[in-house]
């Protein structure tokens, strides 16, 4: 199967760079409304089959004009929302306790899955319920699958279940809104990545660096 793992539009916490992290969260900001817009032209070579979002209104609104262009309903799942920010939820994340959040996050991508969030999930817990939205994709028999989700659950993600993408790429990179994650594979032999926010994503060698990227820079 083809993931492609979206990043909603920008959001006023986004602006603000506060963990913003509940349910249901904000909308978008008007330059988030364009980005959502972009989305149908900037996949137009996708065939897509199904389109899932989280629980959260901004990816909600992201995908409405990708939906719309290609009349497929979208699919609410919990199970892809951003990772919970607990006790440091509406904290600003350029801060210290705001990098405590993503250590977290990249600790449980590392395999410390049992590392709980302050006040809030484990990695095993969210690692879990988005494992289980990407099996239900797969079990669907759908070639190419959208899911517009968050920038911190698709990263982690990504680089806990991608065999060529690891904790310091996922780390160094981070998804501008609306930035798409390309992986192909499934469930059981596992992912690969082939792109990240546009640029390619060349295998993992044995003794290099994994998620190395190629054919151009990642914002």
């Amino acid at each position: 199967m083809r993931l492609l793992l979206i990043r909603h539009g920008q959001t006023p916490s986004n602006v603000a760079h506060l963990l913003d992290t509940a349910v249901p969260g904000p909308g978008l900001t008007a330059l988030g409304e364009q980005q959502a817009a972009a989305l149908p032209a900037a996949l137009a070579d996708e065939d897509i089959d199904a389109i899932y979002v989280s629980t959260l209104t901004r990816t909600q609104l992201t995908a409405a004009p990708l939906a719309a262009d290609r009349g497929l309903d979208v699919i609410v799942r919990d199970g892809l929302r951003e990772v919970s920010a607990g006790d440091l939820e509406m904290l600003p994340g350029d801060t210290e306790q705001g990098a405590l959040y993503m250590k977290t996050v990249f600790a449980w991508s590392a395999g410390d899955t049992e590392l709980r969030m302050p006040g809030g999930e484990s990695g095993a817990e969210a690692l879990a319920r988005y494992d289980a939205v990407v099996s239900e994709a797969a079990d669907s028999g759908a070639r190419a699958v959208a899911m517009v989700s968050h920038g911190a659950a698709i990263r982690m993600w990504t680089a806990a279940r991608a065999v060529n993408v690891d904790v310091p790429f996922s780390a160094a990179h981070p998804l501008d809104n609306t930035g798409v994650v390309i992986l192909e594979g499934s469930p059981a032999d596992g992912w690969k990545a082939l792109a990240w926010a546009g640029a390619v994503v060349a295998p993992a060698g044995d003794s290099g660096p994994a998620g190395e990227v190629v054919d151009g820079d990642v914002p």
